[in-house]
């Protein structure tokens, strides 16, 4: 018998999930949703599938809302748990209603099973099959399905895995847990009546500072207690000052740690502690923002954002491998048409969206689900197209909202920017990318068309060729000579200029230490990566020690939003004009995984899906190597010191590049040379 699963219509579970995901952010007791715009799952939904059957069969038929059933046209009386399809061929419509929850299916037959072969619609009255094709009236789809094959357990019933954990250490009513930690705080032996104060730091400072720490949560016991209470919303803490009224206490504090199970098919090792050390942390990061969703911080925001996400799915390429994660959070993120703001309302976060979905099709070979998200790509590229100027140059209008970076220094962002229109061709070539894999041979010709007249109107307008650099904006029509490492550092890394201009851009702009530096992992992230893409791992190596061992040395359990060496004490939590505002544990602050994996592992996909790859093994000024980097196939483990290199791969077809050698790489055989 084959195994049903839960199949609803593509994006609703995802969207349905997300918003209860956002909407969990609390500031000081208060709820705080998202300022962007939040769509809905659609409510009625019907599912289709037909069968060619020998025999008659029954179903059992189970649904996430009130369902109706029709066999060839004809409707069944009632809500039926079972139905018996007659032998021969039929075409079985099941249409689910649910206002509250996705509308969800689940059927089990003997050869009739709900999966991803079944079609879904929610009625626009466009029929459209699984290549694109439009027959009629009705807009199908393949329905979505992912691991819930238990009809007593449908999508609605997704919870993460908790385990009990206890804190370290109390003194006078403090806690501390040891690290960085998110979930639910569990209070046992409470007796008396009165008020429990519970208030939560990634600090002790914040902790007991109780008129500023970010969140806090008051229980009331108006009658005799005796007994367990579990908090009901999780939370983001190290440490956790509980403060009790006369007559009520607390004899023991625990939590229920809340995780995603994740497998770490990504490592790294090497010959220095701390790069060992640093790698870990980025590691533990790493998984304490990888839930639901990829989300920017546990304790602030605990929302999902484009530019933080984008990176998190880099990350998570060199260590968990977690394809669904990653689709999910890019469903979210998208969202529905018809689009009426850019993602998270930001212009670059739209745009980093883009590449995002091209990486996952590189990394993964996806192909269904960048078929799957094409056409939401395309409306979102015409949101874009219809907010250039004349020139075609991507312009932010009032109401968008202009990121790039959190930075010290004084910075226009309105206009048009350099930085943008970067970021702009980049999506512009992935929309080309997407189109030809998708097999639409005008919309390919469309895109890179519009790429390459982009390309040479950013140049035109922004290279300096005294300054030997990208400029920054244009604003009311005139030319802000301003320097940043913003647009130069990306178009080293996106290879929009020649190596004459990239060797200028390195001397006159990344190592030129008048240029503002950059003070967040965020960027830090890129900056490094065109460092690393210009061979200078040697460089890069101490920049990671002393950045990331820096946060390591400030008593860092997990890395930050934001660090800046020269600051000390508690302004390392300040931020946003807030004493506590800043994440002490922040998705962009784990770019090590990738820098490492990429650019010393050396390991990158040249055909999607791993199906080709390359090895570019550098030691970047370590004694030694090793590490093991997650493919769709298995694994590729790279070991390196002075004297030799060796590559062993579960599979694909890998090419060695090492000191001006180029060796294949066999799969299921051990590669290795002398050096």
């Amino acid at each position: 018998m084959k195994q049903a699963k839960w199949i609803w219509y593509p994006g609703d579970f995802d969207i349905w999930l997300g918003n209860r995901f956002n909407n969990r952010r609390t500031e000081r007791g208060a709820m705080f949703p998202p300022f962007w715009k939040q769509d809905s799952h659609y409510p009625m939904v019907e599912f289709s599938t037909n069968v060619r059957l020998k025999n008659a069969e029954s179903i059992g038929i189970f649904a996430e809302g009130d369902y109706n059933v029709a066999i060839d046209g004809t409707k069944v009386f009632g809500m039926p748990k079972t139905v018996l399809v007659p032998e021969g061929e039929h075409q079985i419509n099941i249409k689910v209603v649910n206002q509250s929850i996705p509308p969800a299916l689940f059927v089990q037959g003997e050869t009739i099973v709900t999966d991803s072969t079944w079609l879904a619609t929610y009625e626009d009255k466009i029929w459209i099959d699984e290549n694109g094709v439009a027959h009629g009236s009705g807009m199908y789809v393949p329905a979505a399905c992912w691991t819930f094959d238990n009809p007593n357990f449908p999508p609605s019933t997704f919870r993460l895995e908790t385990v009990e954990q206890k804190p370290v250490s109390e003194r006078n009513g403090l806690y501390d847990f040891g690290r960085e930690t998110f979930g639910y705080l569990i209070l046992r032996g409470i007796s008396g009546c009165g008020d429990i104060n519970i208030y939560y730091g990634e600090s002790p400072e914040e902790a007991l500072d109780k008129d500023h720490c970010e969140t806090l949560d008051r229980l009331q016991f108006p009658e005799f207690q005796l007994g367990t209470y579990t908090l009901p919303n999780s939370k983001a803490f190290r440490y956790v000052f509980i403060e009790c009224s006369e007559g009520t206490q607390v004899q023991e504090v625990a939590m229920l740690y809340e995780y995603l199970p994740e497998e770490y098919r990504g490592s790294f090792r090497c010959n220095d502690e701390e790069i060992n050390k640093i790698w870990d942390v980025a590691a533990y990061t790493m998984h304490l923002t990888t839930r639901e969703f990829f989300m920017d911080g546990i304790k602030r925001d605990r929302w999902v954002w484009s530019g933080d996400a984008v990176q998190s799915f880099l990350m998570n390429y060199y260590l968990f491998f977690d394809s669904e994660c990653v689709k999910r959070t890019l469903r979210l993120l998208r969202g529905k048409d018809p689009v009426t703001a850019h993602i998270n309302t930001i212009m670059d976060y739209t745009f980093y969206w883009f590449n995002g979905i091209y990486d996952y099709y590189l990394y993964s070979g996806d192909k269904a689900f960048l078929t799957e998200m094409y056409p939401k790509m395309k409306t979102l590229m015409d949101y874009c197209l219809s907010r250039t100027d004349r020139n075609g140059m991507a312009e932010g209008q009032p109401d968008d909202w202009i990121f790039v970076d959190w930075v010290d220094f004084p910075m226009h962002k309105r206009g048009v920017m350099c930085f943008e229109q970067i970021l702009f061709c980049k999506s512009l070539e992935t929309m080309k990318l997407c189109a030809e894999i998708c097999g639409n041979a005008d919309e390919t010709e469309h895109y890179s068309t519009l790429a390459k007249k982009l390309k040479a109107t950013f140049t035109e307008t922004f290279w300096d060729e005294n300054r030997h650099a990208f400029l920054h904006n244009i604003e009311d029509g005139e030319l802000n000579t301003m320097v940043t490492k913003f647009p130069n550092m990306f178009a080293i890394t996106y290879n929009y200029v020649d190596e004459a201009r990239k060797q200028d851009i390195m001397k006159h702009v990344m190592l030129n230490p008048d240029v503002e530096a950059i003070t967040t992992p965020y960027m830090r992230f890129y900056e490094l990566e065109a460092l690393c893409s210009m061979n200078m791992q040697a460089e890069v190596l101490p920049e990671i020690k002393s950045y990331w061992g820096g946060m390591l040395r400030e008593g860092a359990t997990s890395f930050w939003e934001k660090y800046v060496p020269s600051e000390s004490g508690t302004q390392h939590l300040a931020m946003y004009g807030r004493p506590y505002g800043k994440s002490l544990c922040h998705a962009w602050g784990a770019s090590p995984i990738y820098l490492l994996g990429k650019y010393y592992l050396g390991v990158k996909p040249t055909r999607s899906g791993y199906e080709e790859y390359e090895v570019r093994p550098c030691l970047g000024g370590l004694e030694w190597i090793e590490g093991d980097v997650p493919t769709p196939f298995g694994k590729i483990h790279i070991s390196m010191d002075k004297n030799h290199v060796s590559v062993y791969s579960d599979g694909g077809k890998g090419t060695l590049y090492i000191y001006n050698k180029v060796i294949e790489i066999k799969a299921n055989t051990e590669t290795t040379l002398n050096l």
